[in-house]
């Protein structure tokens, strides 16, 4: 296991440390500097077990595609003989960096769209889809999610700030779906119409609330990144800035 530190306030970066021979996994574009010692080497595969040898690494390619992540990624290894040397890897917008320990979870996680950021080597990045076919037609998210599982750490990135909750078996909470980060795969996810006619066309909200019933870990994110960008182009395009698109 690697020791890291996530630094930072509002545009967060994770500082993994590598000992001799180690690796770790990130996202294509994501390393922010990286100390003599690493070689960094750019793979189809994810390093994990189902992702060896050449159809593995393809299959495994095609799913991260799919899922909203790039075909390929980047092994980053600690190639000194006996010092250990250190890559970062800086968050996309603003926000906050979660570190989720699979070993401790016991279970993958289900992510949004470009959650992903890095993670420990052997850790697999996949497809998960919801339970419900309805969820992922009616809410316009989720449908295809990242499928995080293996041991080790994982590092996900959410934009605003993070709420953590941890629901009992049959405790419910809804949640708008795009302020949805990562939940656990035990938690069940559906999509329910707001009732209520004025509600849709008055509330100046989505039509659709997710649900998400425990027991199971859910984070939560703040600000969006698809209502952080129509927020810009609102006030780019002369919007009135203290109103929301």
């Amino acid at each position: 296991m690697f020791e890291y530190a996530i630094k930072g306030n509002d545009i967060q970066f994770v500082e993994i440390t590598l000992a001799p021979g180690q690796t770790t996994i990130g996202e294509t574009g994501a390393m922010m500097f990286m100390e003599e010692g690493i070689q960094m080497q750019t793979k189809l595969s994810d390093g994990s077990e189902a992702g060896s040898g050449l159809l593995g690494s393809l299959v495994g390619a095609a799913k991260r595609k799919l899922a909203g992540e790039n075909s390929f990624l980047g092994h980053f290894t600690n190639n000194h003989a006996n010092k250990n040397h250190s890559v970062t890897f800086s968050a996309p917008f603003p926000g906050h960096i979660i570190p989720v320990d699979l070993n401790d979870l016991g279970t993958p996680i289900l992510a949004q769209k470009g959650a992903f950021l890095c993670c420990a080597e052997g850790i697999s990045v996949g497809i998960g889809y919801t339970k419900r076919l309805g969820a992922g037609w009616m809410g316009g998210e989720g449908f295809i999610l990242q499928k995080i599982e293996g041991r080790g750490t994982a590092f996900i990135h959410a934009g605003g700030s993070v709420e953590t909750r941890t629901l009992a078996e049959n405790e419910t909470i809804y949640v708008d779906t795009g302020s949805i980060v990562a939940f656990q795969q035990t938690v069940d996810f559906d999509i329910q119409m707001i009732s209520g006619i004025r509600n849709v066309m008055f509330g100046n909200e989505d039509m659709f609330l997710s649900t998400l019933t425990g027991p199971g870990k859910v984070w939560i994110q703040s600000m969006p990144y698809y209502r952080l960008v129509n927020t810009i182009g609102y006030i780019l395009a002369g919007g009135d800035k203290n109103k929301r698109p």
